[in-house]
């Protein structure tokens, strides 16, 4: 009795398409985490312009216009590659991609530099040899499929892909824009609302927390003396200012600062403005906005991973990160007269990764599924139509 052969074809089919799932996942993934979080893909990027000594061409506007442009291609690639639009033009762009990354990636793993490549933010962090290994399969993968690329099959019909490319770009800008202008809509970073920082911070000192997200973490007085865990374990609440860079901070929303700084005058809260500037810079603020709340240093990095603003203003209760705004975002006192506890800007802030993952897919996922379905139904009545003529002809 002779075995049924399995058709090589189909082994090929079937490779080219779990290479391609492969890619467009990551892609969609890397370019979805980045999407969030723009700001901290500028500092990335930033990190490299320092690493290669070319600070003077990628920092500031110039790196964060970058970081929306790499996480909207990202993110065009892998949708493009799931639903197979432009096959030949997508798998070429997916190859081009994984040869300019992959060199980079090894050159940051042999040169033993303390940088992660940031490919998936703040999400999953990848040592550096942990990326170039990850580089390597999605490499082998994006060669597997770029000439057989006729084998990926298509999602869609190839007169409505253009529909779809245009609104993942649209979707893309959109979502970079609200990020960058307000916070993050997913923070996964180590000062996320809810976090009881002076517990956190304790535990990584004392040497009993598992992972070490806390160990730059220190607040200093413009003298130098340590006032960490005088000011973290005040009761109560308070307020904290951050601006990682005085000299590039936005200085459009000083009234409201100014105003809220008030409040807390007449009510007994305490408020500190963290910065890494130095001195000069702190007093030249101070005369050009007319600040009058005490300033302490920190951490540059720290400030930025605390706050993706310039400045921001973080809400802590017993520690605790209770609420936390952008510069475009600030809370308005509603009367000198109310205490925290009894107003809107007192409350908990409501943060839930699920919620902002809920959001995200309600206003992607349910429009995409709804064109998608309309496409497939379309081909079906297609379909059916030549089985009727088809029928009839025979009849």
């Amino acid at each position: 009795m002779k075995k049924a052969r399995v058709n090589p074809r189909l082994w090929r089919w079937l490779g080219v398409n779990l290479c391609r799932l492969l890619l467009s996942v990551t892609f969609l993934f890397s370019g979805i985490v980045k999407l969030i979080d723009p700001r901290g893909v500028q500092y990335k990027i930033e990190d490299y312009a320092a690493w290669l000594d070319v600070t003077d061409i990628l920092r500031g506007n110039v790196a964060l216009v970058l970081s929306v442009a790499l996480a909207m291609f990202e993110f065009y690639l892998g949708l493009n590659l799931f639903f197979g639009i432009r096959r030949r033009t997508t798998t070429r762009l997916a190859l081009l991609f994984m040869l300019v990354m992959t060199p980079l990636t090894f050159l940051l793993a042999v040169s033993d530099v303390h940088m992660d490549c940031g490919c998936f933010g703040e999400v999953i962090v990848l040592t550096n040899w942990q990326t170039f290994a990850k580089n390597i399969v999605l490499l082998m993968a994006a060669v597997v499929i770029v000439l057989p690329y006729r084998m990926m099959t298509r999602f869609i019909t190839e007169r409505n892909q253009w529909l779809l490319s245009l609104y993942s770009l649209f979707f893309a800008f959109i979502l970079a824009l609200y990020n960058i202008y307000y916070l993050p809509i997913m923070d996964f970073r180590p000062y996320h609302v809810g976090v009881d920082l002076p517990k956190a911070v304790l535990e990584e000192w004392t040497g009993d927390a598992a992972t070490m997200r806390y160990a730059d973490f220190c607040i200093q007085d413009l003298k130098g003396t340590d006032i960490t865990f005088d000011w973290l374990e005040q009761p109560g609440y308070k307020f904290l200012l951050v601006s990682s860079v005085l000299e590039l901070a936005d200085d459009g929303s000083m009234d409201k600062i100014n105003a809220i700084y008030d409040y807390c005058i007449e009510k007994g809260y305490p408020f500190l403005a963290l910065t890494s500037s130095v001195e000069a810079s702190v007093d030249r603020w101070k005369d050009l906005t007319g600040a009058e709340y005490d300033f302490a240093r920190a951490d540059g990095t720290m400030l930025k991973t605390m706050i993706r603003s310039n400045p921001g203003l973080l809400l802590l209760y017993d520690g605790i990160i209770y609420q936390k705004w952008s510069c475009n975002d600030l809370p308005v006192v509603e009367s000198l007269d109310l205490s925290l506890e009894h107003t809107k800007m007192g409350q908990g802030q409501e943060q839930s990764r699920l919620k902002g993952i809920y959001r995200l897919l309600l206003w992607f996922l349910v429009p995409l599924f709804i064109w998608t379905s309309i496409d497939r139904i379309l081909v079906g009545l297609k379909i059916y139509e030549r089985y009727k003529i088809h029928k009839t002809i025979e009849n």
